[in-house]
């Protein structure tokens, strides 16, 4: 006897099943205990207006809750930008997660990778993770927490010195006491990391990786021995790589044989790694990256709004890259809309003139596929297929559509032509409902926003002192780098 408690069905007027496989009408789909079980499509129009497809995976953010217009940092370079994230007072852990987690899932996303690079240290950091792996399984989304580490550098590549003797002296008073406070050990970053990942194994939806800042914040000693661990314990790293010009002269410095031969010197290159935007990686290091089975994070929104550059995803993907897609909390219209930035990424990369270089098929694979398995380290997943976990996006064909003149033999046409989140109306994830009539079903989103920013702003006093002097800090950073390497 069928276990009907267990059986779900979902039906709509097309279908975009994944990478490689034929769209088709009227589809329907049967799961159970969290797994599809069935799939059919009928010669009849099913009563439907869903446009059903896999979700997307936001396989770079940083869980972030504060919008970078809400702390007045729009428009300024990644390297004067960071430290804007300092104004951001500290929050529960567990309400800023659930608001982000839930807004990713109002935008299409189904998985996270979580770059947790902002600690609110209002408890122990084997709490706070706790907190934010319940606020993702509350929430109903696939987490992947990344132990943010780090241990040099902590104002700029190169020489702190010299770039404090530029600051007036509130301003270096206010530097220090903010940015300059000392680094634990690389061994007890790499320790928690691990007490961090077996104190969540109970959460089922949730992985730990390893999250080094990046080549240029952390010493050679910790990236050793994180490739180390990561060999010894199978465990995934998440890491920031390449990201800007003014990374990419540091690290030629500091490498004369090369960051990425380095890297794989050490072992740290492999199907376990990830790593995000990779602007300026050069053709040969593409190749070794596409050898070692290592995953490439772009992040085209974000990489626009704090002016690093785009990276070269037609060589990436002509040399044989894995290539995924991340929000890093900076959506275009900063609304983590998922569907919007798998289309921005498809038209800024994929031709010029007749010459293509991103087909359909690859921009699935890059924004449901590869994000999935880096993020849920399960082979399976971004596709609907039998046997495959039953998540489900479906959007409003009808509203979607509504515009055509001619009918249309590939809907993925028109998401790519037109589609946001503002036309999502379900979200299902491992079989559980997440978004429905488009709101979070799960978790009170508009609730939880009214009281985190009810939080933030009475906390904003806090950081005032700070505020003062953005001003100068910023105008800092522009002489230092273009003082320094001639590049602006």
């Amino acid at each position: 006897m069928r276990d009907k408690e267990s059986s779900n069905i979902i039906t709509g007027a097309w279908a975009i099943p994944g990478a490689l496989m034929k769209c088709f009408q009227n589809p329907r789909f049967e799961y159970r205990k969290g797994f599809i079980t069935t799939i059919e499509n009928s010669d009849q129009k099913i009563n439907s207006d869903k446009l059903i497809m896999p979700p997307i995976c936001n396989t770079h953010d940083h869980a972030r809750f504060v919008r970078l217009s809400q702390i007045n940092s729009y428009d300024i370079p990644l390297e004067a930008w960071l430290p804007y994230l300092k104004l951001i007072p500290s929050i529960d852990a567990y309400l800023s997660s659930a608001v982000s987690f839930a807004r990713s899932a109002l935008g299409g996303v189904s998985s996270v990778m979580a770059h947790y690079t902002r600690v609110q240290g209002l408890t122990t950091i084997i709490e706070e993770a706790e907190a934010v792996a319940r606020a993702a399984c509350d929430v109903g989304i696939n987490l992947a927490f990344a132990v943010h580490c780090r241990d040099i550098n902590p104002l700029v590549y190169g020489n702190q010195k010299k770039f404090l003797n530029s600051l007036s002296k509130n301003g270096c008073k206010g530097v220090e006491d903010t940015f300059l406070k000392p680094y634990k050990s690389f061994d007890h970053k790499i320790q928690i990391t691990d007490h961090i990942g077996n104190h969540l194994k109970k959460f089922k939806t949730v992985t730990v990786q390893y999250g080094p800042a990046g080549v240029q914040w952390c010493s050679r000693k910790m990236l050793e021995k994180i490739a180390e661990n990561s060999l010894s314990l199978n465990r995934n790293i998440h890491m920031h790589f390449l990201e800007t010009i003014y990374q990419r002269h540091w690290l030629d410095k500091e490498f004369p044989n090369g960051v990425t031969k380095y890297l794989d010197d050490i072992g740290f290159l492999s199907s376990r790694l990830s790593l995000a935007h990779c602007i300026y990686l050069r053709e040969e290091e593409m190749e070794i990256l596409a050898e070692r089975g290592v995953t490439i994070v772009i992040n085209s929104s974000s990489n626009l709004i704090v002016s690093s550059g785009l990276a070269s995803v037609a060589k990436m993907l002509e040399r044989g890259c894995k290539v995924a897609m991340g929000l890093d909390g900076l959506a275009f219209d900063e609304d983590e809309d998922s569907v919007r930035e798998m289309r921005l990424t498809y038209n800024l990369h994929k031709a010029l003139g007749f010459n293509r270089y991103i087909t359909k098929d690859q921009i699935q694979t890059i924004a449901m596929q590869n994000g999935y398995r880096v993020i849920t380290k399960k082979r399976a997943g971004g596709s609907l297929k039998v046997g495959q976990p039953a998540d489900f996006l479906s959007l409003n064909w009808k509203k979607l559509s509504q515009e055509l003149i001619e009918p249309i033999e590939n809907p993925l046409d028109l998401v790519l032509a037109k589609g946001t989140k503002h036309f999502i109306n379900g979200l299902v994830v491992n079989g559980r409902e997440v978004v429905k009539n488009s709101k979070v079903e799960t978790v009170d989103l508009p609730l939880l926003e009214n009281e985190l920013f009810a939080v933030i702003r009475s906390k904003i006093g806090e950081t005032s002192t700070l505020r003062k002097i953005m001003p100068e800090l910023k105008e800092a950073y522009e002489k230092y780098y273009c003082g320094q390497w001639h590049c602006c």
